[in-house]
């Protein structure tokens, strides 16, 4: 089993921002609803924490406080891309250090967590935005998913 103590502090923190920046991805998608969006975000953690013992590196990363990037970027675009990038490198070094299960528990994860953020409010007449659906279809390419 792959643990915290498997990574150093750098690769640890890259871990550990992929599940917000996810979730940020999909905030800053469609206009209207950040609060109850954010929100979303701690409830995926504190849901996944109740499965607690099915995976030791999930179970590490749901403990912890979830981490973001605190770059500011000049644009939501900015974001979208370098939080797209920071995902594709988490998995790349998940890959190199965690089992195929690991991996695949985090990407579920990450894209979990988007949908509740993504149907945490609803958006007009329907409760995910196409500009929703189309992050979470990004998330999901840059995790190397074929879950979507």
């Amino acid at each position: 089993m792959t643990g915290k103590a498997d990574f150093t502090q750098e690769e640890w923190e890259l871990v550990l921002e992929g599940p917000p920046s996810a979730g940020m991805i999909v905030v800053t998608a469609q206009r209207g609803g950040a609060i109850r969006e954010t929100f979303a975000i701690a409830k995926a953690y504190v849901d996944a924490r109740q499965q607690h013992g099915q995976s030791e590196l999930l179970d590490e990363i749901v403990a912890a406080k979830p981490e973001r990037d605190h770059t500011h970027y000049r644009s939501v675009d900015e974001l979208k891309q370098h939080g797209l990038q920071h995902l594709r490198d988490a998995v790349e070094l998940l890959e190199r250090k965690a089992s195929t299960d690991e991996v695949e528990d985090y990407r579920r994860f990450i894209l979990t967590l988007a949908d509740k953020v993504a149907n945490a409010h609803r958006e007009g007449d329907t409760d995910v935005s196409d500009a929703e659906r189309s992050a979470i279809d990004e998330i999901s390419t840059s995790l190397g998913s074929s879950e979507r």
